[in-house]
């Protein structure tokens, strides 16, 4: 089976799926759709694949499935267009910047038994996966403490930061996935503080640029954040995990992996310079994951539900910073029982 795709929105996170589509033996890249011509033209042209208004992809028959790079204010309405015309989706985070707006969203993609996929990529790095995997295998035993350091070598655009949903719901938003993903047990508290110490625009826009956060499980496993809109020295993407039995380290990423020695000392290559460059294996694998659950047929993950946890983990740290106190996850999310309600499938 080649699944066939749909391109919503071909700016840079769409450049980079389109390539990772069009990577694949499984997969062809039909249509793509912009808001600018232009941009939707020139990703089309590069891959073969046709220009279509959204409207014509959500009813054409050789499409199988969409991937959704959108503005995030169009998210969930897409997501919940597409489940019901039986297309599986695939949306870059966040569903919405909304919690009460993502249930309602993941209530239909449920009611419609469609499938979705929220693009937290970072679960298929291969060096992340390894950590996972060594925890899995019980190589450092019960996992009891993560840390995880992820800074971006500069601030984006203010106006960027104007519409991101702050840098909780924008950046952080990755590692609270990647938090849950390695301890195992789901996050009962946060408690957050932020500064602006990188751009005072970004204070005035209403953000902050550097952030740390601690989060708790019921049983006492935490998981500590630190992040920066400013690193020097290139994307610094770092994680540690500490078991009852030792520890597993995933370091940061060099486009080439070596080391000069001579008389001046010991030097290495810079880091990356950023996520298209860092994550290029994740993405692929990514996409990968997402084309098998829909030629099986069964759950994708990261689910909708995922993506709402990590959302409310969002909210309840800028509550934190705002009111200098723990705040209960559940006081974000309210009562979610039955999370199957929001899995999607």
């Amino acid at each position: 089976m080649t699944v066939r795709f749909g391109l919503l929105g071909a700016g840079r996170i769409g450049k980079v799926h389109a390539k990772a589509i069009t990577a694949s033996s499984k997969a062809q890249l039909v249509a793509v759709a912009d808001a600018f011509d232009k941009a939707a033209t020139d990703l089309a042209s590069q891959y073969g694949a046709e220009v279509r208004t959204v409207d014509a992809i959500l009813k054409a028959s050789d499409i199988d499935a969409v991937v959704i790079c959108t503005p995030t204010d169009t998210h969930a309405e897409l997501i919940e267009q597409f489940s019901r015309v039986g297309k599986a989706i695939f949306c870059e985070k966040p569903i919405d910047l909304d919690v009460e707006r993502v249930k309602a969203c993941l209530k239909v993609v449920d009611a419609e038994g469609a499938t979705l996929m929220v693009g937290f990529n970072r679960r298929f790095d291969p060096h992340f996966m390894a950590v996972r995997d060594v925890i899995e295998k019980g190589e450092i035993g019960v996992v009891e403490m993560v840390t995880i350091v992820s800074r971006d070598p500069g601030a984006p655009p203010v106006d960027y930061i104007k519409r991101s949903g702050g840098i909780f719901r924008d950046m952080t938003i990755h590692d609270f996935d990647m938090a849950r993903w390695l301890l195992g047990e789901e996050i009962e508290s946060v408690i957050a503080q932020a500064s602006v110490l990188v751009d005072p625009a970004i204070g005035e826009a209403g953000d902050y640029d550097s952030v740390s956060v601690m989060l708790s499980t019921a049983s006492g496993k935490h998981a500590t954040i630190s992040n920066s809109r400013r690193a020097t020295y290139g994307y610094d993407q770092r994680i540690e995990v500490h078991g009852s039995k030792g520890a597993v380290l995933a370091e940061n990423q060099r486009p080439v992996s070596i080391e000069v020695a001579n008389a001046s000392g010991y030097t290495r290559p810079p880091l990356h310079d950023f996520f298209m460059t860092r994550y290029t294996d994740a993405y692929a694998r990514e996409i990968s994951s997402f084309i098998d659950a829909v030629e099986s047929k069964s759950p994708a993950s990261p689910s909708g539900l995922d993506g709402l946890i990590a959302l409310a983990l969002a909210d309840a740290a800028l509550t934190s910073v705002k009111e200098g106190r723990a705040v209960k996850v559940s006081d974000v999310t309210g009562a979610l029982a039955d999370k199957s309600v929001f899995q999607g499938r």
